[in-house]
């Protein structure tokens, strides 16, 4: 299509989760109780891991870490997804759709720390007497700059090709936020750098990931099978049993909304998906990490009796 016949579009139009006035009252209720938890238990554990020392540890500095990018990116999303839930124009300026794209770099910094935290289980586990040297200060700052920089370098990557990206024919979203794959799919240029780009660059966050993480565990799993103590056994098993849940739940996600071909990006089943991984995912990982883990359910219950006690 030729330039001059190219009609500019200031603004998105979002067609969000549902058309129905009933059905999106109702959605604006139940997502803003997730996002209302999401951030006081996110938040709740950053400042728990911060208040309390017998929480100062990789694993957990770790923990506060991926609760960051929790609140990040799902607060990228969900706060204009409910004011699109009460609005009867669903508009987003393109300037602020490019901006919203953001969360992508928390994504990916999640999807890292993942396998950091992995790798802080293996080191943990298989090799208790070089724990404490391997896992240094240094080295957990290092890691956690990493995983950082690997989000915001897939930020800059796609926010330079999505800016050079067309849209004549429409400004029409199929979706409830500005992610990559919709914008793709109603833009008018040719896409195909921007699909190889994409697809290069999860494939080497996302192997290097699931890799690191498949590793850690295969030998965890031959460590913990060979411990003669069984009150041994069942106490690995469990400091690795959320971590597991919240990996499976993460990549599974990601794996099903990313590698998967172009034309089916607008399926009711893609928004689905992305409303686990940026709603319902953030708001149970610090619940998961929580609910089963004793260290985290007694310091917040010695905070709490201590803050009781005080008045």
């Amino acid at each position: 299509m030729a330039v001059e016949n190219c009609t500019v579009f200031t603004d998105f139009i979002l067609l969000g989760l549902s058309g129905r006035r009933d059905v999106q009252q109702g959605l604006f209720v139940l997502f803003l109780v997730v996002y209302g938890i999401t951030v006081i238990a996110n938040l709740g554990m950053i400042l728990l891991i911060h208040m309390e020392p017998q929480l100062h540890t990789p694993m957990y500095y770790f923990l506060s870490n991926l609760s960051f990018c929790d609140v990040c990116y799902s607060s990228s999303v969900c706060p204009k997804m409910l004011a699109d839930f009460l609005s009867e124009q669903k508009k987003m300026a393109y300037n602020l759709c490019v901006v919203q794209m953001l969360f992508g770099a928390f994504a990916d910094a999640e999807c890292v720390m993942l396998s950091v935290m992995a790798y802080d289980r293996y080191m943990a586990i298989c090799n208790p007497l070089l724990y404490t040297v391997t896992m240094s200060r240094r080295v957990c700052t290092q890691l956690v700059a990493t995983a950082y920089s690997a989000g915001f370098m897939d930020m800059a990557i796609f926010t330079y090709f999505t800016l050079r990206l067309s849209f004549c024919n429409s400004n029409i979203i199929n979706h409830f936020f500005c992610d990559l794959p919709p914008l793709l799919a109603i833009s008018t240029s040719d896409t195909t750098t921007n699909e190889i780009a994409m697809t290069i660059y999860c494939s080497c966050v996302v192997g290097y990931s699931v890799i690191t993480v498949f590793l850690s565990y295969s030998y965890i799993i031959t460590t913990i099978l060979h411990m003669k103590s069984a009150t041994g056994r069942h106490k690995a098993f469990s400091t690795c049993a959320s971590h597991l849940t919240a990996v499976a739940m993460f990549y599974g996600t990601l794996l099903f909304m990313y590698f998967r071909p172009n034309s089916s990006y607008s399926m009711d089943t893609d928004k689905v998906a992305s409303v686990f991984y940026t709603v319902v995912i953030p708001m149970l990982n610090p619940l998961i990490y929580s609910v089963r883990n004793k260290d985290v359910k007694g310091a917040l219950k010695k905070v709490v009796v201590s803050k009781l006690c005080s008045h």
